[in-house]
């Protein structure tokens, strides 16, 4: 709190972080409740092919090293939707900080859901209480420290992620054993539940997230100049191949040692949990938890000084922090109540983002400084790949209805990409002076 003396030392930890500080905070923003309970799901679920939402998340971060971490950070954004504002218009700054804004509401109480989850199976008991003293914590430190403090408790909350999922990972094959020859005989890129096609979807949609969306955007904006920015992406995307290989070997000992009787309703990475030792079952849990933290709290701190500097217009420390407060309220409040629906409405917003905004945004960086933006052409690319994002997410059931081939609706956010990357690329008009 000392340390804080401006509205960029708040909301862009001073834009003075160095490699080790930006990798560790970077790789412990992406490292979440869908990247360790999610994929070791998806992997007893699918199998090894369950590995590529991490590879391509790794995959995603190295292209944005080679092709737009420099620019990017020459730009000396503070947020997303400023850099947006920079390069396109204030037009632009408000969309995308709408969009962000009411979204992460939802992805926030989304992870605190996944953490009152955690606790309540380590305690044995649904407590509320417990999990509003957690929640209020995380909401209290972030509202104090901005970015430093998420910065500083990111680098503590990633090393326990590790070890507690390293540890369990060697438990399994080295002291448990089992069935490991299944394990490594189907150790497969493809298979019949996950075809080529699936590969192409999530490499732009689930790659452009990581290439450029606001979380991992929000770790260049930190950096203390364009080298750390490219070096960290570069140095975290590599590091999170090796996270991928381990966690989904976890989800791998599940699928070959577990029946679904045995499995029951539980994830999987829970009941490891309840099959290891005690103490490493200790050390995943706070591993669990620190993951989820520092997610929670890299949203918190973003999605706030979004709303106050984007759509307020305003470079206020103090409403800031009382943004930080109001939205971890309503979200811990949403997570409370179980209102999934609340929850799943504001997250599916996020669902505009990747096919309408990731394209058009990429190619007004690369025209920045070359090239004039036409306006009305790039909002016309927002635009239409948002609707087609927004109506996988949300008419669904509407289009079937009218016609719609099921098994189009789960390409609609590829294809929306792909319209908006074609209109996208209209936009560019003629070279500046």
């Amino acid at each position: 709190m000392r340390k804080v003396k401006n509205f960029n030392d708040y909301a862009a930890a001073g834009k003075k972080q160095g490699k080790f500080a930006v990798i560790m905070t970077l790789l412990a923003t992406v490292i979440g409740a869908s990247t360790t309970i999610g994929i070791t799901d998806t992997v007893n679920s699918i199998g090894f092919p369950g590995i590529w939402w991490l590879a391509f998340g790794g995959i995603g971060l190295i292209l944005q090293s080679f092709l737009i971490s420099k620019k990017v950070r020459n730009i000396d954004a503070v947020t997303l939707p400023d850099m947006a504002g920079r390069i396109v218009g204030k037009s632009a700054e408000k969309i995308l900080a709408f969009i962000i804004v009411i979204s992460w509401i939802g992805v926030i109480a989304g992870q605190l859901v996944a953490m009152n989850g955690i606790i309540t199976f380590a305690t044995g008991k649904n407590s509320n209480l417990l999990f509003a003293v957690v929640s209020i914590f995380v909401i209290a430190y972030t509202l104090i420290g901005g970015q430093l403090s998420v910065v500083r408790t990111d680098r503590i909350q990633f090393i326990i992620i590790v070890i507690g999922v390293l540890i369990c990972c060697i438990y399994l094959y080295a002291f448990k054993g089992g069935d490991t020859s299944s394990v490594l005989n189907n150790i497969e890129l493809l298979n019949d539940n996950y075809r080529p096609i699936n590969l192409f979807t999530q490499f732009f949609v689930i790659g452009g997230v990581y290439f450029l969306g606001p979380d991992i955007m929000s770790r260049n904006f930190i950096s203390k100049d364009e080298k750390t920015a490219k070096l960290s992406a570069l140095i975290s995307g590599i590091s999170l191949f090796v996270f991928a290989f381990v966690i989904t070997m976890i989800g791998m000992w599940v699928r070959y040692n577990v029946s679904s009787d045995e499995l029951g309703s539980n994830k999987a990475l829970m009941y490891v949990i309840g099959i290891v030792p005690k103490f490493v079952g200790v050390i995943l849990i706070f591993g669990l938890l620190s993951a989820i933290l520092s997610s929670t709290d890299t949203c918190l701190v973003n999605a706030s000084s979004i709303f106050v500097k984007d759509i307020i217009g305003k470079d206020s420390v103090g409403l800031v922090r009382i943004t930080v407060g109001v939205i971890g309220i309503i979200s811990t409040v949403f997570a409370i109540s179980g209102k999934s629906d609340i929850i799943g409405l504001l997250t599916n917003a996020y669902s505009i983002y990747t096919p309408g905004v990731i394209f058009p945004l990429l190619i007004a960086i690369l025209a920045y400084g070359k090239r004039r933006i036409r306006q009305g052409v790039w909002f016309t690319a927002v635009i239409l790949g948002g609707l087609f994002g927004l109506a996988g997410a949300f008419l669904p059931d509407t289009l079937v209805k009218i016609g719609v081939p099921s098994t189009l609706l789960s390409y609609l956010s590829l294809i929306g990409m792909g319209v908006s990357l074609i209109v996208a690329l209209f936009s560019i008009g003629e070279k500046k002076a």
